[in-house]
């Protein structure tokens, strides 16, 4: 004997029975991403941090992360995003080692060594795959920080002046010595380091040890004898020096702009007008600079392009000027 609405009421129980199953699962699934979401977003940034650890720094750009950020900037600050939101769920420091590591991966990147190495530390205090590591790593940014604790380093504008010249204008010989010991102590560890990642990291302070150098004498060329000249060929030193940097575009500008400077300063000492211009000379100045600002803005897709282009229109225009004023006068 059939029983009215059978099939429909078992059909509904069916339903309830599969509803009920689903809202456990649904239950059980939230519980496990509540408990297990921090090492997942941890793990995520730590996979995309380590792709790019390799990277030559020195050569190329950083990487960027998917919103144009500094990869390096953004996996660290999405590190302490994640300690400061899951602080509960990470209480117990499973984590701490490789949250640690991950973020001295990142802080030497963004050359703040001695914070990189205390976190290194922290990692090494700890029995684990990544003490070793993190003990190496912590030696060389020691290292760094000793080699940075040598010499003068670049000036800051917005400082207060000093009350008095100091050491850096009486005796340039001396600055450009301790730098050099600078250079040397990178150098040896850019050697100790074959293979390393950090090699990059370490040409990059070696570049920047020589743009100190040189703007030491371009900030100074009006105080030293032949100031200019030891200027230019400080500039000169580092594009030269620097050829495979990802900066040498921005020090071929900075070589073209200090001929340009000089060539204005030579006008505002001698005018056009007057006897004392000898045209030879501004065009000594005047051509290097049309010739590094025309090479650079020759490089499509790049920021430097751009400021080239510009600056070299308005030396063009300068230049104009000052023919005006020698024949028009």
């Amino acid at each position: 004997m059939a029983i009215p609405g059978g099939t429909h009421g078992l059909g509904l129980g069916l339903c309830a029975s599969l509803l009920l199953s689903l809202a456990c699962t649904s239950l059980q699934t939230k519980k496990l991403e509540a408990t297990y979401g921090p090492t997942e977003s941890i793990i995520e940034v730590v996979a995309v941090l380590r792709r790019h650890v390799p990277d030559d720094t020195y050569r190329f750009p950083p990487a960027t992360d998917f919103t144009g950020r500094n990869v390096y900037r953004s996996s660290l600050l999405r590190l302490e995003n994640i300690e400061r939101i899951q602080a509960d769920p990470l209480r117990s420091g499973y984590m701490d080692p490789v949250i640690n590591f991950a973020k001295a991966r990142a802080l030497e990147r963004l050359r703040a060594y001695e914070l990189a190495s205390l976190h290194y530390q922290r990692v090494a205090e700890r029995t684990g795959e990544l003490q070793d590591p993190a003990r190496t790593s912590a030696s060389v940014c020691r290292r760094i920080v000793d080699a940075l604790s040598v010499g003068i380093h670049l000036e800051n504008p917005l400082d207060p002046p000093a009350r008095s010249p100091g050491r850096e204008v009486a005796d340039p010989q001396a600055v450009v010595a301790e730098l050099e010991e600078r250079v040397a102590l990178f150098l040896f560890l850019h050697d100790e380091l074959e293979g390393n990642y950090m090699q990059a990291v370490v040409a990059e302070e070696i570049e920047r040890a020589d743009e100190v150098r040189a703007g030491y004498f371009v900030n100074r060329r009006h105080i030293f004898a032949d100031g200019a000249l030891l200027a230019v060929t400080e500039l000169q030193r580092v594009v030269s020096r620097h050829a495979a940097s990802k900066n040498r575009l921005r020090h071929m500008i900075a070589l073209a702009n200090l001929y340009d400077d000089l060539a204005r300063e030579y006008v505002g000492a001698s005018p056009p007008e007057s006897l004392d211009f000898d045209p030879a000379q501004f065009q000594d100045l005047i051509d290097p600079a049309a010739q590094l600002y025309e090479s650079v803005a020759a490089h499509d897709g790049t920021p430097e392009k751009l400021e080239a282009a510009r600056r070299l229109e308005a030396l063009l225009a300068f230049t104009l000027q000052v023919d005006n004023d020698r024949f028009s006068n």
